[in-house]
């Protein structure tokens, strides 16, 4: 059955995952702040809404895929933001990648609208986005998310129900960190065998193959070795995960001392290397960078 659905945030992973509603045969209405990211859509038959609050009027359905907290703060509770309408029983789904306790804030105030809200960022990149192949993680009541399910399973290869709200969001952050420090861990034991005149393609491919090895490793290692490929994860957005990740555990009193640590080598490639828009694997690149410096 046709379901009328509305897709905010055009950016690299919303711009290959908002046709697949309209490939699937639903009515899609979008909207970007940058209004030409919009235009490709209208081509495949994408209403294009001119402020979020037009976008929340015309679909049951409304999924957000955003930058930030900020951003999707905005998008929600501006002058013409997605609840400045009357929005009753309608169903919120935000993508985005936030603190739990601003999905929690966000979330009483589309209560407060008496409609719904389940938050369900997404774990994978570009390609599988392209393709439909990513994995939710989702927070809320069984009701909404089973509600949701038919159209995540148009974007996803798998739906994991973490908790109440804002259980996917911390989940999401979970997931992530690891991966974040294994990046700098790598960077580091690059940079060490750097020092002694070994190669980088050698050191990659005997980590590849041993049991420090992740599954991603071995398709990322091109990237590593300077091969110009499409950026899947910027080290902006890293940079932003951690932060998140760090606000997180301190609310719950936790310290995290080596995220703390992956995030300065990660700020300082974005802000002294001006890496931001790169890969975050290029945390590699950065590393050796501070070896030249240190070295002379």
């Amino acid at each position: 059955m046709m379901k009328k659905i509305s897709f905010l945030g055009l950016g690299k992973m919303g711009s290959v995952m908002a046709p697949l509603f309209i490939e699937a045969g639903h009515q899609l209405t979008v909207f970007n702040r940058d209004k030409d990211k919009a235009e490709p859509l209208r081509n495949q038959g994408a209403i294009i809404a001119s402020n979020p609050s037009e976008a929340s009027q015309a679909s049951e359905y409304i999924f957000t895929m955003l930058s930030d907290d900020a951003a999707v703060e905005s998008i929600f509770l501006s002058e013409q933001g997605l609840l400045s309408v009357d929005v009753k029983d309608k169903l919120f789904i935000d993508m985005s990648t936030l603190r739990p306790s601003t999905v929690q804030a966000l979330s009483k105030k589309v209560y407060e609208a008496s409609a719904h809200f389940i938050d369900a960022p997404v774990s994978g990149t570009v390609a599988p986005a392209a393709k439909g192949q990513l994995m939710f993680f989702c927070g809320g009541s069984v009701e909404q998310i089973e509600r949701a399910r038919p159209l995540l399973e148009i974007l996803s290869r798998r739906i994991i129900h973490a908790g109440d709200t804002g259980s996917g969001s911390l989940l999401k952050l979970v997931v992530n960190l690891p991966l974040a420090i294994y990046w700098q861990a790598l960077a580091e034991a690059v940079s060490l065998g750097s020092s002694g005149d070994l190669s980088d393609e050698v050191m990659l491919d005997a980590i590849a193959d041993s049991s420090a090895a992740l599954a991603v490793l071995k398709m990322k290692i091109p990237v590593m070795l300077g091969e110009d490929l499409p950026v899947a994860f910027d080290m902006k957005s890293m940079a932003k995960d951690l932060k998140s990740i760090l606000a997180t555990a301190d609310e719950s009193g936790l310290q995290l001392p080596t995220t703390s640590s992956a995030l300065d080598v990660y700020a300082k490639a974005i802000e002294d290397g001006g890496m931001g828009e790169d890969d975050a694997v290029k945390v590699l690149n950065f590393m050796k960078t501070l070896k030249d410096v240190t070295s002379h």
